[in-house]
């Protein structure tokens, strides 16, 4: 089955036609820039079932990362396209300590509040203090502040398997590196990034011995990752999702151990990748960045190239639209999800001209897709027992 994707999100249902591996919603929606808060406002209200929301998004990079943040202020948007009565504010707070304090100190203005990112896991005193009060959390479960599981009737988690996507880059890479040198940049060894790491190493393991592809994935030892239990998850990390200019610093110094295909998870961090990517275009060596969490094909515009040989997506928008519609509804049930390929959440751009993957590559990722879906691949995982080289579809 497939969709249609667009610059930051997905169009259309079974009755699309073009290619997109990946069944979703309209996720399209301007974005605003922010740089301590701004708003986007509409007036009036209605009865308590359809009340007028006042809708918050704390993020600690902004709205305008061209990735993880951007989508899920794109489902905000797409929410108030049909709920004009309602109206969002952004809130940017940059110290990743003071994420959670940030909405112990806003709450009260708003019904609800959409939080992406796992430093917000702590939330769970705050929302259940607060209990009139809607949370919408992105990668994360919550805990109370101690750290023990929590599941509150206002809150709805939303949790993806990453390692998916992960897999289809890796995937992708090893079916398109010339030097047989591959490598994944990450921001910081939180649960999803390292899910996406190991995602990656087993999609290239397996093209490896199922495709007769013979790449490598490069580790930097100075840059690995640290998770937060301590243990060293190895990887490429820059340690953190904002610092571009030390993500420009991880992509040169893997471009100069002959990577040509990169696989960038590091949100805002991930543009100074994306730049090192860009220098080297042109040389002798042709580099390939792979796009996270949306299609980031206008991202890697160069001149007359472009840098991006396709995106691995996550429908964080659609997912957020859906959830603000059952609050304005009076329909909301605070749970978790844990959502994949099963439930058309993750996938990657396979749209012709948003893409520079060959023939081969599209129908082997097609099939691949096809056996993750089915439960037939399971890619190795922060939160599973299985290893990149040793997991369910490999051998």
């Amino acid at each position: 089955m497939t969709a249609q994707i667009s610059r930051r999100g997905f169009l259309g249902m079974a009755s699309s036609t073009a290619a997109i591996t990946l069944l979703g919603l309209a996720g399209c929606g301007s974005s605003s820039s922010s740089s301590s808060s701004s708003s986007s406002d509409s007036s009036s209200s209605s009865s308590d079932a359809g009340k007028a929301l006042k809708i918050g998004i704390i993020t600690s990079s902004g709205i305008d990362d061209g990735s993880f943040n951007e989508n899920c202020y794109d489902g905000i948007q797409e929410f108030l396209k049909d709920h004009s009565d309602c109206s969002v504010n952004d809130i940017k707070e940059p110290d990743y300590n003071n994420l959670v304090p940030t909405v112990q100190q806003v709450v009260g203005d708003y019904d609800a509040l959409v939080l992406p990112g796992y430093n917000f896991a702590a939330v769970g005193d705050v929302a259940s203090s607060n209990p009139d009060h809607k949370f919408i959390v992105v990668d994360s479960t919550i805990t109370d502040a101690n750290g023990n599981p929590m599941s509150l009737d206002n809150v709805y988690t939303m949790t993806f398997k990453e390692q998916e996507g992960g897999f289809f880059a890796g995937v992708a890479a090893a079916l398109s590196t010339k030097t047989n040198k591959v490598a994944v940049v990450n921001g910081m060894a939180f649960q999803s990034n390292v899910n996406y790491q190991y995602g990656f190493m087993s999609g290239v393991n397996y093209a490896n011995a199922h495709y007769g592809t013979s790449a490598e994935c490069v580790e930097l030892p100075s840059y690995a990752g640290t998770d937060l239990s301590g243990n060293n998850v190895g990887g490429n990390y820059i340690g953190d999702f904002t610092d571009e200019a030390g993500g420009k610093v991880v992509g040169s110094a893997l471009i100069d151990q002959g990577c040509d295909v990169i696989f960038v998870a590091a949100g805002a961090a991930g543009n100074g990748t994306f730049t090192a990517i860009k220098e080297a275009d042109g040389s002798e060596l042709k580099v390939y960045a792979i796009g996270c969490d949306v299609d980031q094909y206008d991202d890697g515009a160069n001149g007359s190239n472009n840098i991006i040989l396709t995106s691995t997506l996550k429908v964080m928008d659609t997912n957020v639209d859906k959830q603000l519609t059952a609050i304005y509804d009076g329909t909301f049930k605070g749970h978790d999800d844990l959502l994949g390929a099963d439930t058309d959440s993750t996938g990657y751009v396979s749209e012709a001209g948003r893409q520079q993957l060959s023939d081969d590559a599209l129908s082997k990722l097609s099939e691949c897709y096809d056996a993750v879906k089915a439960g037939t691949i399971v890619p190795a995982a922060a939160t599973n027992d299985y290893k990149p080289d040793d997991f369910p579809g490999l051998k």
